[in-house]
């Protein structure tokens, strides 16, 4: 006999009536019906005994992994693919998902068959878009499907070493009644998929959609699920796009992959902290640049600042690329420890290129920034600062000074702006000598405590 069920599709929470709002995520009209066919259920019985082994008898070899022949997607993924795995891709529509996912595909089939199944398009688009992009194989075997059972059953026929599935949020099972793109629909899916190929040994990989709010649609148990999430972020304002690792299992996460969106698809560009710095205006107030950090990869942006009389009641705080929240608690420190008066004017920052900074270290690239701003005096073009700092004004250390160092004196900066704890490190790793050495050029490494320190020897 079928009964009715009451799932809110936000966070998965099962309810036997329907609520306007779920008690569970405070979520409003996200609680739909769902019809469950009455099914006998199954006879306990007593599990089996399990076959144990001692850690010390496990082999050590690494998973096997697969390249996909476009190095910064397999920096991401931390090498390659690995056999077996599940990975997640998300991102905005029309980012490049499909585009980059086609290109590695076409790589991957040299070494075995690939196939892709696609539940948006039909084969014939994604025909069109291969040849466009020049990823065309004959062992790139193409399907149009939503059913998760003629998945299963043509993987099962195919063999293929790994599965592409384009997208998650289209594919829907016989055995549920919900619409395409619900949360039982989503995690029974995913959960038969992956599962699937943990069995037969194929990588697999899950094409996601997000929310108004960039998040990955559908439970949240989905991330959990899987080996590996990866988001793909970009400006439409701008042709480059970053490939983030949120999570991995098989290597670091945090690590990020630089592209550039062309005719012939997505190009990966090694030096992507002389791309952020291409167009960056020297002896302007406001622009300071920043050595940070992005998983393994040194990477360095501009970060720009402007300040002016707001015509507000209350000033105004605008960050895009960091944290608005950070950048207000940096206002309030500024004003308070080196003395600005900004409790009327605005303040503006921007992470020039589209990029997205997490990190704490940004915190003395925007003080000074803002500083440079408000006295109209341009911080020296050769300087590279990086740091956090405190609420009492103090810089502090942060994570791999050595790699940001480096990268700045690679790219021609003599000098280094850098916390106190972080100066003997860098000394210790003998990069200033080498550099010296190899660029001829003097590099000074310049360490501080305090802000005020910071503001005192750029600005006197």
């Amino acid at each position: 006999m079928a009964k009715s069920l009451f799932v809110c599709q936000s966070c998965g929470a099962e309810h036997r009536k329907w609520m306007g709002q779920c008690p569970d995520c405070n979520g409003w009209n996200s609680i739909t019906e769902q019809v469950i066919d009455g099914v006998a259920a199954k006879a306990a019985g007593k599990g089996r005994v399990l076959n144990t082994s001692s850690i010390t008898d496990i082999s050590s070899e690494r998973c096997p992994r697969r390249s996909t022949l476009i190095e910064e997607f397999d920096r991401v993924l931390g090498g390659g693919l690995v056999q077996g795995s599940a990975v997640l891709i998300g991102g905005d529509p029309g980012i490049g998902k499909s585009t980059l996912l086609l290109q590695a595909a076409s790589k991957l089939a040299g070494a075995g068959t690939v196939l892709y199944i696609t539940g948006e398009e039909s084969v014939q688009q994604v025909n069109l878009r291969g040849q466009r992009i020049g990823a065309m194989h004959q062992s790139l075997q193409l399907a149009s499907a939503c059913e998760l059972e003629s998945m299963l059953a043509t993987i099962d026929k195919v063999r293929p070493s790994a599965v592409i599935i384009d997208s998650i949020q289209t594919t829907v099972s016989n055995r549920l009644t919900s619409a395409p793109g619900t949360v039982s629909q989503v995690r029974d899916c995913s959960a038969a998929l992956i599962q699937h190929a943990k069995k037969c040994g194929h990588a697999l990989i899950l094409v996601g959609h997000v929310t108004k709010d960039g998040a990955l649609a559908g439970p949240r148990v989905l991330e959990h699920m899987v080996d590996a999430v990866i988001y793909f972020e970009g400006d439409r304002g701008h042709a480059h796009r970053i490939l983030r690792a949120v999570k991995n299992r098989f290597g670091p996460a945090g690590e990020i992959g630089v592209f550039e969106m062309t005719d012939a698809g997505l190009i990966g560009i090694r030096d992507a902290s002389r791309m952020f710095l291409a167009e960056r205006a020297r002896d302007v107030p406001g622009s300071v640049v920043l050595a940070c950090m992005e998983g393994t990869r040194p990477l360095l942006v501009e970060v720009q600042a402007l300040i002016a009389p707001t015509v507000y009641a209350a000033p105004k705080r605008s960050a895009v690329g960091v944290d608005g929240g950070r950048v207000a608690m940096l206002t309030a420190v500024l004003e308070r420890r080196v003395g600005l008066p900004l409790s009327q004017h605005d303040v503006y920052i921007n992470i020039a290129g589209g990029a997205r900074i997490a990190e704490p270290a940004v915190d003395l690239a925007v003080l000074l920034a803002m500083l440079s701003a408000f006295q109209e005096r341009p911080v020296p073009a050769e300087v590279a600062v990086f740091g956090e700092v405190g609420l009492t004004g103090e810089v502090r250390p942060v994570g791999q000074p050595e790699a940001r160092a480096r990268e700045a004196a690679n790219l021609g900066f003599s000098r280094i702006l850098l916390p106190k704890e972080n100066h003997e490190r860098v000394q210790k790793a003998d990069i200033i000598a080498n550099m010296r050495a190899d660029a001829q050029i003097p590099i000074a490494l310049i360490p501080v405590r305090q802000l005020a320190d910071a503001a005192q020897m750029l600005f006197g």
